[in-house]
């Protein structure tokens, strides 16, 4: 008997609580504040490990930014204060300055915390993350939904 394993998506990372359609933040450093802040309060990180896992994201974002062009940010981080892969989603009507390799501002936003130790599905989350954003369709469509449950039957109807 054969067995597929199956990388998740996008689909499986989020819910519509973990979206957060209008985003407050003016920058990268606010936005990684804010998302973190959002997966606190719909209780996917614990408030004690809130600074630890603000600090491993920020330490990863100064590395190199997350900005990798047409409007997306991705920051990333694998920590041991979580089991399974945790993700929040944001947007910005206004832009989020995220010194993005295109120099424009940021709209979508996605933040993913991997469990430590888990370097392959690390990097396969972030290809098709990546992937799935820079098709403009799927950007569209996120960007013209009226709300987080709207933005959540986006990306599942959208496949990497």
């Amino acid at each position: 008997m054969l067995f597929s394993y199956r990388f998740m998506d996008l689909g499986d990372i989020l819910s519509p609580q973990q979206i957060s359609p209008e985003m407050k933040a003016t920058n990268r450093w606010e936005a990684i504040d804010e998302l973190i802040d959002h997966l606190v309060s719909v209780g996917k990180i614990k408030p004690e490990n809130r600074e630890a896992i603000l600090t491993v994201v920020k330490k990863r974002e100064t590395s190199m930014s997350t900005g990798i062009g047409y409007g997306i940010g991705i920051p990333h981080a694998s920590t041991d204060l979580i089991y399974e892969v945790v993700g929040a989603m944001g947007r910005s009507r206004k832009g989020i300055h995220f010194d993005s390799l295109d120099n424009q501002p940021v709209n979508l936003v996605m933040l993913f915390l991997v469990p430590q130790g888990h370097f392959q599905k690390h990097l396969r989350t972030l290809a098709d993350i990546a992937k799935l954003l820079h098709r403009n369709e799927f950007r569209r469509a996120l960007e013209e939904a009226p709300d987080a449950e709207s933005m959540y039957s986006v990306i599942k109807s959208f496949k990497p």
